[in-house]
């Protein structure tokens, strides 16, 4: 019998939970965004039929259209690249943006912004060139920045280390934006609750390192398609 979706969300439930425990942390502290990009809005309703209820987009044209195909009680969340340009149509699409990385994005979704829009700080710790994300240097600045603006609110940062077959190496990263957190905080006064980190191979790894945000993708959904 193949499997199904709710035997795959239970699958990686299970993950979760026991990294949790193994942490000394309440399951309750770590949120699974599913990630559904380049899946269909039928995708969707299925998982959102096994309870799922938080799904993270790459792109904004694909959410665009598939959105409005989806149970209206989602909550949605961009975790690609974004650029200033589509910050408009983001600002009114998402509930919460994991990637802002310059000034200009942030003042972009300022501008266009309908209400209170909570985002993470995409920080490159490994330092990668082909990864987006500001140098941990610029963070404290755009903090600041952001501290003066009326709708846009960081509450955090994220991270996407480079793939490694063995998730173990993966967390110097996790460990790194987890201590540059605790330093950002300790240096601006700003609350940072938030450390989205984590994917299908590396979950249990960024959840021992703190992260409060895992995004899944391949272990619910199965490979693009």
């Amino acid at each position: 019998m193949s499997e199904t979706f709710s035997d795959r969300l239970n699958t990686v439930e299970q993950r979760i939970a026991a990294a949790c425990e193994k942490a000394g942390r309440a399951r309750e502290s770590v949120r699974l965004l599913a990630v559904s990009k380049t899946k269909p809005p039928e995708a969707v309703r299925e998982a959102a039929d096994c309870g799922v209820r938080l799904f993270g987009e790459n792109k904004v044209q694909e959410a665009q259209i598939k959105i409005p195909l989806c149970p209206p009680h989602l909550e949605w969340h961009l975790i690609g690249h974004l650029q200033s340009n589509k910050a408009k149509i983001a600002a009114n699409l998402f509930n919460m943006i994991h990637s802002v990385d310059s000034l200009k994005l942030l003042e972009a979704l300022e501008a266009h912004a309908p209400k209170t829009l909570p985002v993470l700080f995409q920080v490159n710790v490994s330092g990668e060139a082909s990864k987006s994300g500001m140098c941990p240097g610029e963070v404290a600045e755009l903090i600041n920045a952001v501290n003066q603006m009326a709708k846009v609110e960081v509450h955090g940062l994220m991270t996407i280390p480079p793939f490694t077959p063995d998730p173990e190496k993966a967390r110097v990263h996790f460990t790194k934006l987890r201590e540059l957190r605790d330093q950002l905080q300790e240096q601006t006064g700003t609350p940072l609750p938030e450390l989205s980190m984590g994917m299908s191979h590396d979950l249990e790894i960024a959840i021992e390192e703190g992260s409060t945000w895992v995004r899944i993708g391949t272990d619910l959904f199965g490979g693009r398609g």
